[in-house]
Parts: C-alpha cells; sequence; structure tokens
C-alpha cells in the first residue's frame, strides 16, 4: 500500500459527525431494536448503547481504504506476511507480549465468531460452558444457541464499589458442572475491570488442575487508563498452550462493520482443531477491506489510539465529576478499561422497570439496561463514552433532568 500522507489527520474528537442514515445500527435502527414503538419517530432517542464509537477512524486506516476503493476490484484475498508482523510488532510495542510464531495468528471476521468456533470446537451438546456475570450479553446467547449450558461464577460487586472473583466458587461450579471451557471477558465487559496478573493466574491454575480450556476475549484491552493490560498467554508456557485469545483491531479503531478479528492460539492441536471447525463452516475468508485496515492499524495507527485514550479519559473524568455533583443515588463503577461506562441506579430506589422508563422516556436516552449482562446486573446500565464532548453533556443532563425527583 502506497503512502498517501505522513501525519494523522482525524484527531479532533469534538467533532459531531452525522451518522444517521448510514446503515448504522447505533442509529437507524431503534424500530427494529424495539427501541421505539412502531410509529414513534426512530431519532427521538440520543443512542449511547452499542459499543462502537462515534469518532472517525485514524486518517491512515481511512487512506488504506480509499486506495482499495479506487483499485475497483475485492477478489479473493489472503493476508501476506507483513499483516502478521504489524501484530507482531504491535503486541510487542503495546503489550509487551511476544506472539513468537505468526502461525499462532488465526484470522477470523469478529471476536464472537472466534468464541463460537471454540465452543463448538472444544465442547458438545449439553456441556456447561463458565462465563461470569455480568458480562458482554453474547456470551450467554452463543452458548444458548449452540445448544450448550451456562454456568455463571459471578462477579462479587465488593464495597469498594468494584468488582471481585470468588475464587472458591469459580472452582465449584467448574467441579459440579464438569465444565471443560471457560469464557474469560478481559478486560471485563461491562464492569470495566482489569484483571491483575494475580488474578488472572489463579484462574489460569484452576483450569489447568481441572482440564478447563480459557477462551480469553481481549478485544477491550487497548483501553486501559488503570493499571495494565495482562496478555492470558504472557503469563506462563502452561497458560499460553491452555488458551484461545480471541482479539481484533475493531473495538480499538472504530473499524466493526469491516469485520476482522484475529484467534491466537500456540497449542498446534487446538489451531489444528479451531482450524477445521472454521472450514466446518464454510467462511474462511476475510475481506480485503479487513486486511488492509488491520495492517494500516497496528501499523501507523498509534498516534490517533494515543490521542483518542487521552480524549476517552477526558470523558470518564467528566462523566464521574457530573454523576458526583447531579445525579443522586447513581454511582458510576470505577473505569479501569473499555469505554462503557457501568452505572449503578440502585441507590435510586427505583426498581429496574422504573428506572428503563425514566431513561427511556423522561431522559429519552437509548442505553443497555443492566439486565442483558444476566440478572446481577439488574438496577444497572451501561452508557457508551466515546463520543463527542457536547453529546455526552446533552445525555449527562438528560439524565439529571429525569431522576431530579
Amino acid at each position: 500500500m502506497l503512502n498517501i500522507h505522513t501525519e494523522e489527520r482525524n484527531l479532533d474528537f469534538d467533532i459531531v459527525n452525522e451518522r444517521r442514515h448510514t446503515h448504522s445500527l447505533k442509529y437507524d435502527f431503534a424500530v427494529e431494536c424495539r427501541a421505539v414503538k412502531a410509529g414513534e419517530d426512530p431519532y427521538g432517542l440520543l443512542p449511547l448503547w452499542v459499543a462502537d464509537m462515534d469518532f472517525k477512524t485514524s486518517s491512515f486506516i481511512q487512506d488504506a481504504l480509499i486506495e482499495v476503493a479506487q483499485h475497483g476490484i475485492f477478489g479473493y484475498s489472503e493476508p501476506k506476511s507483513d499483516y502478521f508482523e504489524a501484530i507482531q510488532d504491535f503486541y510487542r510495542r503495546r503489550h509487551n507480549y511476544n506472539i513468537e510464531d505468526s502461525k499462532w495468528i488465526v484470522k477470523i471476521p469478529g471476536v464472537m465468531f472466534g468464541v463460537a468456533t471454540a465452543i463448538k470446537t472444544f465442547s458438545n451438546e449439553s456441556d456447561a460452558v463458565l462465563i461470569q456475570e455480568p458480562v458482554y450479553m453474547h456470551f450467554a446467547d452463543v452458548i444458548r444457541n449452540n445448544n450448550r449450558v451456562v454456568v455463571s461464577n459471578d462477579l462479587v460487586y465488593g464495597d469498594d464499589g468494584r468488582y471481585h472473583i470468588d475464587f472458591e466458587d469459580f472452582e465449584k461450579k467448574i467441579l459440579e458442572n464438569n465444565i471443560k471451557l471457560f469464557l474469560l471477558c478481559s478486560p471485563h465487559n461491562p464492569v470495566c475491570r482489569v484483571w491483575t496478573r494475580e488474578e488472572l493466574s489463579r484462574i489460569g491454575e484452576i483450569c489447568l488442575k481441572h482440564n478447563v480450556i480459557v477462551v480469553s476475549d481481549e478485544i477491550h484491552s487497548d483501553f486501559i487508563f488503570e493499571g495494565t493490560h495482562t496478555v492470558f498467554g504472557s503469563i506462563s508456557e502452561a497458560f499460553v498452550d491452555n488458551s484461545i485469545i480471541v482479539t481484533a483491531p475493531t473495538k480499538t479503531f472504530n473499524l466493526a462493520g469491516v469485520q476482522i478479528a484475529n484467534a491466537i492460539i500456540k497449542n498446534q492441536k487446538l489451531r489444528r482443531a479451531f482450524r477445521k471447525q472454521i472450514i466446518a463452516t464454510g467462511y474462511t475468508d476475510v475481506s480485503i477491506q479487513g486486511i488492509v485496515s488491520a495492517q494500516a492499524a497496528y501499523s501507523k495507527g498509534e498516534v490517533w489510539l494515543d490521542a483518542l485514550l487521552k480524549y476517552i479519559k477526558g470523558n470518564i473524568e467528566f462523566t464521574d465529576k457530573f454523576i458526583k455533583e447531579n445525579l443522586k443515588g447513581i454511582k458510576l463503577v470505577p473505569m479501569e478499561a473499555t469505554y462503557l461506562a457501568w452505572l449503578d441506579f440502585n441507590g435510586t430506589g427505583l426498581s429496574s422497570d422504573e428506572i428503563q422508563e425514566r431513561i427511556r422516556n423522561k431522559a429519552r436516552l437509548w442505553l443497555n439496561n443492566g439486565i442483558l449482562f444476566g440478572k446481577t446486573g439488574e438496577g444497572f446500565q451501561r452508557l457508551n463514552l466515546a463520543c463527542p464532548r457536547s453529546i455526552l453533556a446533552e445525555a449527562l443532563n438528560r439524565l439529571k433532568t429525569a431522576f431530579d425527583s
């Protein structure tokens, strides 16, 4: 690919980009997603729900995609060695993790495709699969839709306002349900935890002890605001040999629509079985758009990424200050990671239905109801902070108006 420019252009995150009428799931599907009733204005809600950003991606990625479009041929495509080298270099720089052999990297169209593939590869129908609720809702969906059983080692909401792992219950659930596969969310969506090396080590040791394969979803690993992200496979040779790490540039660089992700699998036996299951789907290729955007992101996107992280950190601080000063009974769970605020409304004294009614009908906001993330999410809401601060301020002021009484 040609170097069309040498400096990043898309660094003004205060710009409000029009996303309506662009086939945007976030903006254009309020009726289809039942956020509004038929006949209501589909654009009457301010959408801060689904986890994509309202910012233009890096201009290096943008220009790489423009170059592909100008070429005008979109045939079958495969990544060359420079694609894999870009991923390896990025993980060495950003996460101090050495993917020793490019053969470990298996291209896939999306992280949840990788999670589903692992479920079908390493468990059988009617088997139980372990998760930690409240957690990304599609973990439970993909387990159930593949005729497996969801078992949760519920996270503990501590007196410090942060979530913690009940390790005794974790091991108990494994033994009681003959668990052979655990889905780890690291960093955790929606509770914003950056798991420590010690916490991940305890998880890994328990899983090794009981022959449980770990599927580690690390798609939010570039959004770290407190602590350090530890790639699960970096802790020990035994852990990397017993895990499938799924990740993507799509969350980091706002590229969800191009459908590109990677599974990092060192263990050759696990990797061969995983690839065989991919072949069984008939979906072994990714698009040229995915290949070039991922390569541009990992090799040229870090100036944009660093500026983005600074802006989102500012949004987190803005939100925390506003809530403490204006929203009685509502708390922001400390955001160690991600751009998805986990708001605790339980102090309002309102029921989950009453909270939802005020958010939708009084605040006119479209957020994610916490109950979607499991029963322990009741009384919580997830708010997407990856938007211009003017939009965020509007949303928070709407919440203030709706909950002032």
